[in-house]
């Protein structure tokens, strides 16, 4: 097993990147490695690129050891139940060293993966959870009680699994998974609404974003009893036409997640601009741990029809949070003030195509993420999607480069083991690294 440098929640294997976003509270950070530190005369570039179908999230275990997630879409076309499988790949080629068998999904949306802290491999996808060791064979399978498509699961420190399904208007049940024994720890639970976004925990704290209120769930692992915490919970839809929220991050004092998920993606296949559905802009909302009647909700630009699916990326050291409006093409950084809730603009990028997940290395405070122009050129650039590197203080580009892919980046990256990292997008994996100009 790996130095105990890494810094993971308990019920991850101690890697840089065990799971999508780095860790059940999606802080979207890397454990135990420095950042990029691009300095004057130093570049990003491609390293090598591969084109898959359809890449859903990269992760890390032991050094060098590097698993990449892959679902089939194009059994979901034509109407059939689709496969995943895991490929562990050479970290520097891309070329897979094992494969899994195809794994039993069911209906296709982006699922999960993760290595847990006992050295497996656990993958969501479809209506099952499979566990692989990790030469990528497969140990044993449970088939979860939905037949929906379940959107990934969290570890909890005891080392449970949670899980739940995306739904918008038929009834959500929530799933504690043993991880020994690959059942159900306790009978599934109904929650009070639908929800579509991605789980998020914290200890053995489960939050849940449903279609119009965000809920707490606590797991306790001595009695395998789940309960709903009926003092916490916000409404943050009211009286408003917004639409449902997605994943939430957890700062440590509040929670962090935007509105207006309803989008287009899903019909038009390419991206997220223009994908906005609902006439309003979009929000970033703030609800405090402790007390759920301690909120706040901010548009993050104003401009109608704005839209996102994913999570915006939260900074608990400089006490920044990074939002966008994927289909407006707008990030905005707003400095946070804990003890007044305040927040203040800090920066703004327009026309900047960000469809989500990040990686945030706080040492040098980079953000890695990607700029999306689908079939027009930028700046002299190929068309498709850059990868850049920015400044969380000041917006300020430290490296860009064109990756050639021409399908959005909504999926999971991973940092790598050096001063590079992948960038996956759902029909390229990319791996960059940075290198001096002259």
């Amino acid at each position: 097993m790996t130095e105990k440098k890494y810094t993971v929640a308990p019920g991850y294997y101690p890697s840089p990147w065990p799971c999508e976003d780095g860790g059940p509270q999606r802080l979207q950070v890397p454990s135990g490695v420095k950042g990029l530190d691009i300095q004057a005369g130093e570049s990003i570039v491609i390293k090598a690129s591969r084109r898959i179908c359809t890449g859903n999230m990269v992760v890390l275990r032991e050094p060098g050891e590097v698993y990449l997630m892959h679902v089939d879409t194009l059994r979901d076309k034509i109407g059939m139940h689709c496969y995943s499988h895991v490929e562990k790949l050479d970290p520097e080629t891309l070329k897979p060293i094992r494969t899994s068998p195809n794994l039993p999904g069911g209906a296709c949306w982006p699922g999960g993966l993760c290595v847990h802290s006992n050295g497996d491999l656990y993958l969501t996808f479809g209506r099952w959870t499979h566990r692989l060791n990790p030469d990528c064979e497969l140990l044993a399978s449970y088939e979860l009680p939905q037949d929906l498509p379940y959107n990934s699961h969290v570890v909890l420190d005891s080392g449970f699994l949670v899980t739940k399904p995306i739904a918008s208007d038929v009834p959500t049940s929530i799933v504690v998974l043993d991880p020994d024994t690959m059942k159900e720890a306790c009978p599934h639970t109904t929650m009070p609404e639908p929800s579509i976004s991605r789980l998020s925990s914290s200890g053995n704290q489960i939050y849940v974003t449903g279609v119009r209120t965000i809920y707490r769930y606590e797991f306790d692992p001595d009695s395998k009893t789940l309960t709903l915490d009926e003092s916490w919970s916000l409404d943050y839809v009211g009286n408003t036409t917004q639409e449902y929220g997605w994943d939430p991050v957890v700062d440590g004092q509040n929670l962090w997640f935007m509105d207006n998920g309803k989008h287009k993606m899903a019909t038009n296949a390419l991206s997220m601009l223009n994908a906005g559905v609902n006439p309003t802009p979009n929000n970033i909302i703030r609800v405090s741990q402790r007390d759920a009647s301690n909120f706040t909700i901010t548009p993050i630009c104003g401009i109608s029809n704005g839209s996102v699916t994913n999570p915006p990326m939260y900074c608990p050291q400089r006490n920044i949070i990074v939002t966008y409006d994927s289909s407006n093409c707008v990030v905005r950084a707003w400095r946070h003030n804990p003890e007044t809730e305040e927040l203040t603009q800090l920066w703004t990028r327009h026309d900047f195509g960000m469809g989500g997940h990040t990686i945030y290395y706080p040492d040098t405070g980079e953000i890695v993420t990607a700029d999306y122009h689908s079939l027009k050129t930028l700046r002299g650039l190929r068309e498709g999607e850059n990868s850049v590197v920015l400044d969380i203080e000041t917006g300020l580009e430290k490296a860009r480069v064109p990756m050639g892919n021409y399908m959005q980046s909504v999926a999971f990256p991973s940092p790598g083991w050096g001063r590079d990292f992948y960038w996956l997008s759902l029909d390229h994996l990319t791996r960059i690294s940075v290198e001096s100009s002259s």
